[in-house]
């Protein structure tokens, strides 16, 4: 016994000695913030503070030193971030996560992110080429000097930045992180998808009703595409969807890798743009307390830990730079790792915010086959040969996958890596291709966000604008002389008159006239001018449509419903004059006019169930607000998708439905179904024994986890904000260190917007897609601006900076952003 006893001691003692040692490890990965540092390639000393609000300031005596030390800044803070998005854009996970995102490798290299990255990268003009390499070789050297320690990612997965090659950034990786950018908002083709494949089960009309035009809009197309694709044979027709039991789609995912269902999803869903939007507006001074002009910013994109954005001011004195006279370099904002430039902030002279436009910048293109030629496909002009190249993945635990990439003249075969085309197309007779904007070599996106950063009024930066190429932006300016302006920028495909499927599902690609016929000018994109703007009093974006009436240029169709926008409209419109604190309350709001479009269709349910009358009370008393304390929002939001699952999936079948639902919420279809208590899609009883039933589901649900006390269920309860991290925040037992989480407030359609996916298995009510950071900026003297997001400036998850805005985004409180002078909280000299 008394060596049993010892042994335990001894174990105990091993334990929290390999315990010990291990958090040491950890605690020293941390970055070093004060202090002296060598960075060698700088041409003078570096100044590095960070101030109160934990805001960055690097002052250098040249643009390109300051760049340099912003590489070497995000390799401090971002290390593991840089180094699994360099790992998504080149296809190179599965050499540290295995077989399970093969699918994610495939698709990257398909699509040939970095390749099209060098040509684009040849093509920018000189100083944004030394930019580029200036930042990388601030990563590089980060590394490579051991200022820069790896955090626990690189520990846990056995890994070094920069993997095989050794080298952590390159200047086509800054090039390619660009277009990975413009590849998650610029995407449209995942719309494409679901009415191919919604055609095989839909009539014309229905396909309409379950994807409805934009309000007030007709169909973009007058083509009749399920006709279509059945007369051209494009389905397979040896495969069936099968139509399951109503609760399969919310339980048919067996408890698998988590990781792989992850690159699945991310494959499935991409070209989807739901809930990828933003909102914006600027206020001139003649509708402000202080009679300058405002600026609020929101961009909605994924929640990530770390987050996707990193606060910094650059600094730098005018210089000349190859003969090229350089003014003096001062901005204020948010960067994204991977890029050394501010993409959304202010200069001391002007400030801009950035929403999703959402055009229709991709076109899928069914390529036709002939069995007689193999390797080729039908062109305008006869049988042409595919490009191929031959791809080589390695996969950590099995030896390496060889993947041949085809490309037709309108670019790569996505039919051939993406899983879902599998049993749908007949592949014996076509191939699906992708025509993207963004994968053109005359791409100079970032020869436009360089020159904004030297921007001092609104018409520099609409000057330096026309350069960006991808994604398209909707932007709203305004400056310190008091100017303010909206205009669209990036480039959109035209399509000539006789396209008639006008890019909004797969079109022949062998037919000459769906082909694009050349860009919009940019002097042609949607604007409004600073009179315009005064005239109303401000000017506002979220993602609906923009095109002002009598537009001649098809742009797109699918923009996002305007409840945000409407909303937004009606809180300026209330106030006659803003300040900050009215601007951050517009950015906070959570009544939904979604909510309360459906809430009389909810009220008309007669649920059984014996909680059924408590729960119809609460909504009955509901207001539309999406507190995090209200149960009358949980009850609607759940009664929304019992609804949703109960109509669609017998008409889809399970398994087209698990497929399409979760990213798209298809509130406009429940929406139109029940307004017209549509039989087709309700049963012949109509909707009313559908929408009980529901209730009683929902109440049965939400009773099963919060308890048969309808007083007590929160809807913030089942609506916590994850930001997930890559890839640990598929990895159970780590996640619960690795991702942040805190309750939040909205739905899908409020203001401060809290998007969630209703069809993940274990938590379909999280918010997922949310405000990424929000912005307001006062171009008044005294400049007094503000800002949040939803972790921390750090991703190095032992670190409290990792998470410390967390509560506070949630609560709609924000940090100080202001030109503030010394002593910072923390001073980091970098030398030579």
């Amino acid at each position: 016994m008394k060596w049993l006893g010892r042994l335990s001691v001894l174990a105990v003692v091993a334990v929290l000695f390999v315990g010990g040692v291990l958090a040491v490890q950890m605690l020293r990965s941390l970055p070093q913030l004060d202090g002296t540092l060598q960075l060698p390639g700088l041409a003078q000393p570096v100044s590095i503070g960070r101030d109160a609000a934990d805001v960055t300031h690097i002052q250098a005596d040249s643009p390109l030193d300051a760049w340099r030390a912003m590489g070497f800044v995000h390799a401090q803070e971002r290390g593991w971030q840089l180094e699994f998005n360099r790992r998504v854009m080149h296809g190179e996970l599965s050499e540290i996560l295995g077989p399970a995102t093969l699918d994610t490798d495939k698709l990257m290299r398909t699509l040939g992110i970095i390749p099209m990255a060098r040509e684009q990268l040849k093509n920018l003009s000189p100083l944004a080429q030394a930019a580029l390499q200036a930042y990388s070789e601030g990563i590089q050297v980060a590394w490579r000097s051991g200022a820069v320690r790896p955090s626990p990612e690189f520990q846990i997965l056995g890994t070094a930045a920069g993997g095989h090659s050794g080298v952590a950034w390159s200047p086509e990786d800054s090039v390619g992180w660009a277009l990975m950018m413009a590849l998650d908002l610029g995407g449209n083709w995942g719309q494409e998808f679901a009415r191919l494949t919604s055609s095989k089960v839909l009539n014309n009309a229905q396909l309409w009703q379950l994807m409805p035009p934009y309000p007030g809009e007709q169909a973009a197309t007058s083509v009749d595409l399920p006709a279509l694709y059945a007369q051209l044979g494009v389905y397979d027709a040896s495969h069936t969807h099968p139509q399951a039991a109503l609760e399969l789609p919310r339980n048919m995912f067996s408890q698998g890798n988590l990781l792989a269902e992850w690159s699945n999803e991310w494959v499935r869903d991409m070209g989807i743009l739901d809930g990828k939007g933003s909102n914006n507006w600027v206020v001139p001074g003649s509708h402000t307390e202080s009679g300058h002009p405002l600026l609020a910013n929101d961009p909605h994109l994924a929640l990530s830990a770390p987050a996707i954005w990193y606060f910094a001011r650059l600094q730098a004195p005018a210089t000349v730079w190859q003969g090229q006279s350089l003014p003096a370099l001062d901005v204020m904002g948010a960067t994204l790792p991977g890029l050394p430039f501010v993409v959304l902030g202010r200069t001391r002279g002007v400030a801009w915010g950035f929403t999703n436009t959402g055009p229709d910048v991709q076109d899928l293109y069914l390529e036709q086959l002939d069995a007689s030629r193999p390797g080729q496909y039908r062109t305008p002009e006869g049988w042409a040969d595919f490009e191929t190249r031959q791809e080589t993945i390695r996969v950590k635990g099995q030896g390496d996958v060889s993947l041949t990439v085809r490309s037709t003249r309108h670019g790569p075969v996505i039919s051939d890596v993406q899983p879902q085309y599998t049993g749908l197309l007949n592949t014996a007779a076509y191939a699906i291709s992708l025509r993207w904007s963004a994968l053109t070599p005359d791409n100079f996106t970032l020869d436009a966000g360089m020159q904004a950063n030297w921007s001092q009024n609104v018409t520099q930066l609409t000057q330096a604008f026309a350069g960006h190429h991808s994604p398209m932006q909707s932007v709203v300016m305004a400056d310190t002389q008091g100017e303010v302006a909206f205009k669209a920028i990036g480039k959109v495909p035209v399509r000539g008159p006789a396209n008639d499927i006008r890019g909004v599902a797969p079109a022949p690609g062998w037919l000459a006239h769906y082909d694009w016929q050349g860009w919009i000018p940019y002097a042609e994109n949607p604007t409004l001018n600073s009179a315009q703007i005064k005239a109303k009093g401000w000017h506002a974006t979220a993602n609906q449509n923009i095109l002002p009436a009598g537009y001649p240029h098809f742009v797109g169709a699918d923009w996002t419903t305007p409840e945000r926008f409407d909303r937004i409209e009606q809180l300026m419109a209330a106030t006659p004059k803003h300040s900050l604190k009215s601007m951050q309350a517009v950015q906070n709001d959570v009544l939904s006019l979604g909510a309360k479009a459906l809430l009389p269709q909810a009220l008309k349910a007669q649920p059984a169930h014996a909680l059924g009358d408590r729960a119809m009370k609460l909504l009955a008393d509901f207001d539309g607000q999406m507190h995090t304390d209200s149960a009358a929002a949980l009850i609607l939001n759940v009664w929304a998708d019992e609804m949703t699952r109960a109509v669609l999936v017998p008409r889809l079948g399970a398994e087209r439905f698990q497929g399409l639902y979760g990213k798209r919420h298809f509130r406009s279809a429940l929406q139109g179904i029940l307004s017209r208590d549509d039989k087709f899609w309700c049963g012949d009883g109509g909707c009313a024994p559908v929408a009980n039933a529901a209730m009683d589901r929902s109440v049965t649900r939400i009773s099963a986890k919060l308890g048969r006390d309808p007083s007590t269920w929160r809807w913030g309860s089942w609506h916590p904000a994850i930001s997930s991290h890559k890839p640990f925040g598929k990895v159970p037992g780590l996640n619960k260190w690795f991702d942040v989480r805190v309750e939040s407030a909205g739905d899908l359609f409020t203001v401060n917007v809290g998007q969630y996916w209703a069809n993940d298995k274990t938590e379909p009510f999280a918010n997922r897609h949310a405000a990424s950071l929000r912005a307001v900026y006062d171009l008044s003297p005294v400049g007094d601006s503000r800002f949040i997001y939803q972790t921390g400036q750090s991703g190095h998850v032992f670190s409290p900076r990792s998470r410390d805005m967390s509560q506070a985004w949630s609560q709609g409180q924000y940090r100080a952003l202001h030109w503030p002078s010394s002593p910072y909280q923390n001073e980091l000299r970098l030398s030579p």
